[in-house]
């Protein structure tokens, strides 16, 4: 089955994807809410981007620290042996954050899409937990990281394929990006000539950045 698709120029048109969409949103934005509520539970508020703990709180934390030492022996060999494989990806992930700055700044004020903003992917705040040691901090610090810089990635290579394929797949794909159901469908050839450039402008539902 086709779906309505909107010709150039005109109002596009809701169909059952944009209307479920739609749910989505509004349920994440209870989803919020919700956590907000739990934050308040557990008691911190956000100052100068910073998490704040109450003092009570914060001794509490500190009470449940674990030292290095006891930390290290806990760990098991293998761990500790495969651990420079892990932390060696540090290079990897600064190659791909330095390459998806350069190429946005470069390429999408040519093709007019509007950019991402590195500091609202790349989160650190795990550092102002008391209850951390020095290595859960820097473990923290390089997950925070990786995942950030691949999350700015995927939105920035999400938008560039908005731009110039937005065709979904003939089969099911795992891991979708929050813009795939708004591609136009496979083989529907007036539909692609008729909407290339409205998808190729309409970054309204904008997916995070």
């Amino acid at each position: 089955m086709v779906l309505p698709t909107a010709t150039l120029g005109q109002i596009p048109m809701s169909t059952p994807i944009d209307d479920l969409l739609d749910r989505m949103h509004a349920l994440r934005e209870e989803l919020e809410v919700e956590l907000e509520k739990k934050r308040d539970e557990i008691g911190f508020i956000i100052e100068d981007k910073r998490a704040r703990f109450a003092a009570d709180i914060r001794q509490r934390h500190l009470m449940q620290k674990v030292g290095l030492l006891r930390y290290l022996r806990g760990s098991r060999w293998s761990v500790m042996l495969t651990a420079p494989l892990l932390y060696s990806g540090f290079v990897v992930f600064a190659l791909l954050d330095l390459f998806v700055t350069v190429y946005q700044a470069t390429c999408f004020p040519v093709y007019g899409i509007p950019g991402t903003k590195r500091a609202d992917y790349l989160v650190f705040d795990r550092g102002d937990l008391a209850y951390l040691n020095a290595i859960e901090r820097f473990n923290c610090f390089y997950c925070s990281y990786a995942n950030g810089v691949v999350a700015r990635a995927r939105e920035v290579a999400a938008r560039t394929e908005q731009y110039w394929c937005p065709i979904k797949h003939a089969r099911r794909m795992l891991g979708a990006h929050d813009r795939y159901p708004r591609f136009l469908e496979f083989g529907d050839a007036e539909s692609y000539r008729q909407g290339i450039e409205r998808l190729r402008h309409d970054y309204a539902r904008d997916s995070g950045g």
